[in-house]
């Protein structure tokens, strides 16, 4: 049976909220209001409607911890101890041009630790959930990663960078490399919906460079919980810091490593 602690409803609640809103939103597209952030990003109305439900219903739970909010900047609380980390919609370009594939992601961090994740798709009603100590859950069914061993057999995922974004010269290096070794690569635009289907064993591996903490603190708990090994892509824990992300069944998390390592030598 899926995680039911007081937390966890506290976040599976938030997150069902803000899904409902952004759902009454995917329903109007031809009326949806639309500002640019920067090229190719993007803010909807359904973005900032979601990150406020979220924010409402989090701070009514636990009115002392922080935010850290994709549209709504860092907000200190009380409580330094405790950080949310908040996605109210991530795949907003799939929203946008009515791709059924993107989520609500909320993290939690205590003492510098991420301890929660919450990911969770309206459209088709997937609930992703993770407590450190407890395992990861789709809905109510337990989560474990592959089992895979060989990277010619892996399907891998990642995210491609996009105009505006930096780094595309390195990815498609890096991309080069990967898919000559694998069955595989995949890109769907929800960077929390790629670590979510690794916890789910779907996906064998994921990276990705330039994210931010928010899309992918709650993966990171998911990944973990069910089996998985995280880290950056210098084998380190500073996916946050830097954004760059590993996530991986573990059994394939050295290769990988190897093998982006060796493309970033031969650029």
């Amino acid at each position: 049976m899926a995680n039911t602690t007081p937390l966890m409803n506290i976040m599976t609640g938030a997150a069902r909220k803000a899904g409902r809103a952004i759902l009454r939103d995917f329903g109007e597209l031809e009326n949806l209001q639309v500002m640019r952030k920067g090229l190719a990003d993007f803010v909807t109305k359904a973005d900032l409607k979601a990150e406020k439900v979220l924010k409402e219903e989090l701070t009514r739970a636990r009115p002392h911890y922080c935010f850290v909010l994709e549209e709504g900047g860092v907000v200190e609380g009380p409580d330094k101890t405790h950080r949310w980390y908040i996605d109210p919609l991530d795949g907003t370009i799939n929203f946008m041009h009515g791709v059924p594939h993107f989520a609500v992601s909320v993290g939690l961090e205590r003492e510098g630790q991420l301890v929660a994740g919450v990911i969770y798709n309206p459209v088709t009603d997937d609930m992703y959930t993770a407590e450190r100590g407890q395992g990861a859950w789709h809905n109510d069914r337990r989560l474990r990663v592959s089992a895979r061993r060989d990277l010619a057999d892996s399907l891998v995922a990642t995210g491609i960078p996009h105009r505006g974004r930096p780094g595309q010269s390195e990815f498609l290096g890096e991309c080069n490399t990967i898919m000559r070794e694998v069955s595989g690569v995949r890109r769907f635009g929800s960077a929390a919906l790629d670590l979510a289907w690794i916890a789910a064993g779907r996906y064998d591996a994921f990276w990705e460079r330039a994210l931010s903490p928010w899309d992918m603190a709650a993966g990171i708990v998911l990944v973990r919980e069910a089996g998985g090994v995280v880290s950056d892509l210098t084998s380190g824990q500073e996916m946050l810091t830097n954004g760059h992300i590993l996530a991986s069944n573990g059994q394939l998390h050295g290769p990988m490593l190897k093998l982006l390592k060796g493309a970033q030598s031969a650029a």
